[in-house]
């Protein structure tokens, strides 16, 4: 029987909500071993002058934890 874990992340991007979830689940992958899965839950954006100029998402990543 495995058990799993879920733990949040944030993470951000000059470029797109998409490439700060490619830099949640790159960064996460460093140290968690065995995950699973991923959520967005939330995705938010720096403004200033009018313009976008950063990304973020709120992520849950899911993994299994050793035997």
């Amino acid at each position: 029987m495995a058990v799993a874990r879920k733990t949040q992340i944030v993470a951000s991007s000059k470029e797109s909500f998409h490439d700060a979830v490619n830099q949640a689940i790159t960064r996460a992958a460093k140290t968690l071993r065995g995950i699973t899965g991923l959520e967005v839950v939330a995705q938010k954006a720096k403004v200033e002058k009018k313009k976008i100029v950063e990304y973020r998402v709120e992520c849950w990543i899911t993994f299994v934890l050793d035997e």
